[in-house]
């Protein structure tokens, strides 16, 4: 007789509970895991500075079309948004200011980022989830080579440093985008705008943005190796990898805009 079936749901469910709950602190654990060796391994030679520079070649390359339309578009449609609202207070002239503020503060390092996710992030997860489940990973170190330094490591510091890059980049465009929009509709020179732009951006301003766009590409780096170094089951596991690479990368940065926004505020006030 099958015991099984004399076992209430609920017990049933409450056995298989801790199972799941120690599956959730396992993989809590390999993540911690996998981030210092990242760690103990990123800062210690030798170093793959070719590598590095060429990581840092693709992601940039595989993200500039897109970001700068992206910012481009961005800059226009913020700016046509904005100056209703303003025009309702006669406070057009502060569009500039306004424009300037919002880009390098929060928009142009959080689409930066999730542009970065889509397609930096998925390209991470499935070159490396396709390195895995052939097995190029096994025969690199079995031919005494490290295979955590040359690809996880130098894709992780890429991403962390390009995506900065990137963010400042996006800044500049977007605020192209903003000029063309404010020069067909308002009587102000490209001079008098970025002046008065410029003027409204603090330090503080430049440290907050740098560190989001930093924080927010070493999560991409990071979250995309992670998926991909870990992957199994064939082709499905590639395309898991990068599918979770992209999910759980936007996730993060979203968290961690919410955070950062919080604890850069407390130096505003």
């Amino acid at each position: 007789m099958d015991k099984t079936a004399e076992t209430p749901a609920h017990i049933r469910k409450e056995v298989k509970a801790p199972g799941k709950i120690s599956r959730m602190f396992l993989s809590f654990y390999d993540v911690c895991q996998f981030v210092t060796r990242f760690f103990k391994e990123g800062f210690l030679p030798p170093y793959e500075g070719k590598e590095l520079m060429r990581q840092c070649y693709d992601i940039g390359y595989r993200s500039l079309a897109l970001i700068s339309l992206t910012g481009f578009i961005t800059g226009i449609v913020f700016t046509k948004q904005s100056r209703p609202s303003l025009a309702e207070f006669g406070a057009t002239s502060w569009l500039p200011s306004l424009v300037g503020i919002a880009l390098l503060r929060t928009l142009a390092p959080l689409l930066t980022s999730l542009i970065a996710a889509g397609k930096v992030g998925s390209s991470i997860g499935a070159e490396l989830g396709s390195m895995r489940v052939t097995e190029q990973i096994d025969a690199m170190e079995v031919s005494a080579t490290n295979p955590f330094k040359f690809l996880v490591t130098t894709r992780v510091l890429a991403a962390t440093i390009t995506i900065p890059i990137l963010t400042f980049y996006t800044a500049m465009v977007g605020m192209l985008g903003a000029l063309l929009n404010v020069s067909l509709f308002e009587d102000t020179s490209a001079r008098a705008f970025f002046q008065m732009s410029l003027e409204s951006i603090t330090f503080l301003d430049i440290t907050a943005s740098t560190v989001k766009a930093i924080l927010f590409g070493f999560t991409i780096g990071i979250v995309g190796c992670y998926q991909g170094y870990n992957s199994s089951k064939g082709t499905e596991g590639v395309g898991k990898a990068a599918n979770s690479a992209v999910v759980i990368g936007m996730f993060l940065i979203f968290v961690e805009e919410i955070i950062s926004v919080q604890f850069f505020s407390l130096f505003r006030t």
